[in-house]
């Protein structure tokens, strides 16, 4: 019976190999890291992090930043991708190793399929100013083209000296002074003023309608750059993992060269230290307030991407005996390495921008599209050889941008070639029909009032659901899994033991944490608003709906799981749908087992699952 029971084992191994061989891997370990460092550094790393790094603290923030990145990201980040590369399965079957919440897995694809569509939105509007950036002068550095609003006013610096300012010293459109002074229009519209920079991007580029309700007219010119992107990504994703990995060389890399060479530039702008110094400047009084931890636990959780099933289909192409343990330390400080040089970068130029308009930086700086599409545009405008400056940060905004989107995009294809097998012999087709489905669903955000419903999704898509995915990821291999396990599928791969310090914290202080930050959120929650437009009480119910739709599945397949179960009581069905499936095992090659003393050991990992599945009760 027990040579039975290897022979099928070994015919099973076979089957797994075929699988992995269709499925792809990664040819070269510098492909997965690359990678994986461009999803992990995304936009918000650029203009979400150097903002609330600014306004909670500056370098006292770092000590909070830090605390959750080191017992809440990483810990984080190591589990997925350990289960990732250890069941060679994406964010949809990993769930195999507990029935009872395989729901997580399409609770996961939700918010997934709506990146696909959204997110490609930034990178059209990433497009939009590359194209423009050519134009001498640059668009957003006047006031007198057909789409300025009568409020325009070039930059700052007008904002500042608005109480005292003359006629001659305005540069505003003629058409504003056929019925009265300059003077006395200053006086009637001072709190109505808007800098070209935020004129062209709220008139020019989106053509932005009154409020949600108002969807308006289709920007043809946002949806030829929306088609644009689509292209780029369905070319770059086109062979899965093969392509991407040869497009990371270029997109992982050149942000930080771009990032570095905007540093250097702003480094000998005056004012560029009053930036860093802004920036950096602890204020450590601001570490008794609740609400800065809270933040930098949030910031941390978005920005490393856990929670969305990415980091787990992305390690599942790995190497089956991987590093995954040192691979996650140094992508983890990687990825907010980069955050706080981000920061520096940015505030470099917004320091001399600041010394120039005589303001302080927190009268100019803006958190999200407001430092990519307003804020840095203006200061760039300001440098000798504004095309060049602006046409170097917007390429940067867009490599980032897409080292997202494919990470995305291939782990949304994965869940239908993953589901079936045979696609996989079709993928180019998939992946054309995938983002011409995605294209058309994202023409809504190319409407006058796209933007809104753009703010809405964003809102609402991950606010709660993530957290709450990481928790139930805790508790499934913290505790019902167990750790014990958990450490001999590690030990397996890379012939190491689950350290003490990530036992602690996914059993017990990752999710504490993560639950606080669930409770901060629901306490903490407002309407959302899109500058000094607040949504609608009926949009705030639409955005509830789509918050909580990735946890619905969860429930449900969790109802089926436990009435399809063995057993004849409640609890019978319970702990048995909390056992792993056949379909829960280790991705291996008979030429990784160098005796079959590893395959006794493989076995022992999951309890041997497949021996037991296989041979009599």
């Amino acid at each position: 019976m027990f040579y039975f029971k290897m022979s099928s084992l070994s015919n099973s191994s076979n089957d797994f190999e075929r699988n992995r061989q269709e499925r792809g891997e990664w040819s070269k370990k510098v492909e997965y890291v690359l990678s994986m460092v461009g999803y992990l550094v995304g936009l918000g790393n650029l203009w979400r992090f150097p903002y609330i790094c600014m306004r909670n603290g500056g370098g006292a923030f770092l000590i909070p930043f830090l605390f959750f990145l080191v017992l809440c990201g990483l810990p984080l980040l190591f589990l997925e991708t350990t289960i990732g590369q250890f069941s060679g399965k994406g964010f949809l079957h990993v769930w195999e190793v507990c029935p009872l919440f395989k729901g997580i897995g399409v609770g996961m694809m939700i918010p997934i399929f709506v990146f696909s569509i959204y997110y490609n939105m930034i990178i059209a509007w990433t497009l939009y100013y590359i194209g423009n950036s050519f134009l001498s002068p640059l668009p957003w550095t006047n006031c007198d083209n057909y789409w300025n609003s009568p409020n325009c006013v070039v930059d700052h610096g007008f904002l500042k000296n608005i109480n005292n300012i003359t006629g001659q010293s305005l540069n505003i459109s003629s058409q504003l002074y056929e019925d009265t002074t300059e003077m006395e229009f200053v006086a009637n519209r001072s709190s109505e003023w808007i800098t070209a920079q935020e004129d062209f991007w709220q008139n020019n580029v989106l053509q932005m309608s009154t409020g949600l309700e108002d969807l308006g007219n289709l920007n043809w010119r946002l949806l030829l750059c929306l088609l644009g992107a689509w292209v780029i990504v369905g070319l770059c994703i086109m062979k899965g993992i093969k392509s991407i990995g040869k497009v990371v060389y270029v997109t992982a890399v050149l942000p930080y060269i771009l990032l570095t060479v905007i540093f250097i530039r702003g480094l000998t702008l005056e004012g560029s230290l009053y930036g860093v110094m802004t920036f950096l400047n602890p204020d450590f009084s601001k570490l008794l307030e609740i609400s800065i931890w809270i933040e930098a636990g949030l910031q941390v959780f978005f920005s490393l991407g856990t929670g969305t099933g990415l980091l787990i289909s992305l390690a599942s192409f790995n190497k089956f005996d991987n590093n995954c343990l040192r691979d996650s330390v140094l992508l983890s400080f990687t990825s907010e390495g980069t955050s706080i040089y981000c920061g520096l970068v940015i505030f470099t130029v917004l320091g001399f921008m600041a010394t120039k308009f005589g303001l302080p930086i927190d009268k100019i700086v803006k958190s999200g599209p407001g430092i990519g599409f307003m804020a840095y545009p203006e200061a760039l405008a300001h440098l000798p050889g504004q095309n060049v400056w602006s046409c170097l940060f917007f390429i940067m905004l867009l490599t980032v941008g897409l080292d997202s989107q494919f990470a995305i995009c291939e782990s949304a294809v994965g869940v239908l070639t993953d589901s079936f097998p045979r696609l996989r012999r079709r993928r180019s087709a998939i992946t054309v029909l995938f983002c011409l489905l995605c294209f058309v669903l994202g023409i809504i955000f190319c409407f006058q009032g796209g933007i809104y419903i753009f703010q809405l999704i964003d809102w609402y898509i991950a606010a709660f659901s993530r957290p709450i995915i990481g928790i139930l990821e805790c508790l499934i291999f913290g505790w019902i899994y167990g750790l014990e396990r958990l450490s001999h599928d590690l030990h397996l791969m890379i012939g190491k033991r689950l350290p003490a310090f990530f036992r602690i914290c996914i059993a017990v202080v990752t999710p504490a944490i993560l639950m606080v930050l669930v409770i901060s959120t629901f306490a903490g929650y407002k309407r959302p608003a899109y500058g000094s437009y607040v949504y609608p009480q009926y949009a705030a119910v639409i955005g509830i709906l789509i918050s909580v739709s990735p946890i619905i599945p969860i429930i449900v397949f969790a109802i089926i799981a436990i009435r399809k179960a063995e057993g004849s009581s409640f609890s019978e069905k319970l702990r048995s749908s909390m056992k792993p499936t056949v379909f829960w095992s280790p991705v291996r090659t008979d030429e990784q087992n160098n005796s079959k003393d590893s395959l006794v050991v493989g076995l022992s990992v999951t309890e041997k699952i497949k021996l037991n599945l296989l041979g009599t009760k």
